[in-house]
């Protein structure tokens, strides 16, 4: 196991080291250290199967880790219960959004605010959760299960709001979403990143837009990071806009580069 610094630097919120996590004999998760400080924007990439929703699983406490630590805050949550883990400030956008369909607008987002007694603070961060998405105000009064695909995510995402967090975990947010729509969703979560200054770790299928929105990058294939760098840089490298942004190199050196493998297997 990789040693880590004892005192982790003021700007570093969540440091996960040598992670792994399984389902009974099958390892989805291989030895995965990475970190988010506050304020940033972090998202994983890589292909169906790679891990990336078992790690925010794992970073959640829905699934528990058989090797490594995550610490958050400069506090050990390895394996805490989902609850604690709520209430140390992280909240979970799960991918498929997986509102409470029976329940009204308001009452899902108001069991986003479960944990909390500071009553006055809750019906400010309602307010600014009504702010960021007008239609969820008109339509409070309704069952969840009746809201549009986007809508549902809007109030996945106003619901993980509720909970005051310092750090969202955002799972395939533009999933079933038209181009408008992701658009909209991907503005709104860039607002709530400079509003609030709360991190988000955002995992996303549409390479080009999380690229885009995001501060910095990790790949994952197998359940192994195999790169990370600035999303600045990773637009850059040959292989990222080969495989994640289809951009193919023209000419003689383009068709070499097709017939090999991606440079970091």
């Amino acid at each position: 196991m990789t040693d880590m610094p004892t005192t982790l630097p003021a700007s570093t919120l969540l440091t996960l080291t040598n992670i792994e996590s399984a389902y009974g004999p099958v390892k989805a998760i291989r030895g995965v250290s990475l970190e988010v400080r506050k304020g940033q924007i972090v998202t994983l990439l890589g292909s169906n199967g790679a891990g990336k929703t078992t790690l925010l699983k794992t970073i959640s406490g829905i699934m528990e880790p058989v090797r490594g630590s995550i610490e958050f805050a400069q506090e050990d949550i390895t394996a805490r219960e989902s609850s604690d883990i709520v209430r140390k400030g992280i909240s979970h956008v799960p991918e498929g959004r997986e509102v409470f369909p029976l329940l009204t607008v308001y009452e899902n987002l108001m069991m986003g605010a479960y944990t909390r007694s500071d009553r006055d603070a809750v019906a400010r961060d309602l307010a600014q959760a009504y702010r960021y998405f007008p239609i969820l105000k008109e339509r409070e009064q309704q069952a969840a299960g009746l809201l549009s695909g986007g809508q549902q995510q809007m109030l996945a995402i106003a619901r993980a709001l509720l909970a005051d967090p310092q750090m969202i975990l955002m799972d395939e947010p533009s999933l079933g979403l038209s181009p408008k729509l992701t658009k909209e969703i991907f503005d709104i979560i860039r607002m709530i990143n400079r509003d609030s200054g709360r991190s988000i770790l955002l995992v996303e299928q549409n390479a080009r837009i999380a690229l885009q929105t995001a501060d910095f990058g990790y790949i994952m294939e197998n359940g192994r990071i195999v790169m990370q760098d600035t999303c600045e840089r990773l637009m850059e490298k040959d292989d990222i806009q080969e495989f994640y942004l289809g951009i193919k190199q023209e000419g003689v050196r383009a068709e070499r580069r097709w017939k090999k493998k991606k440079t970091w297997r």
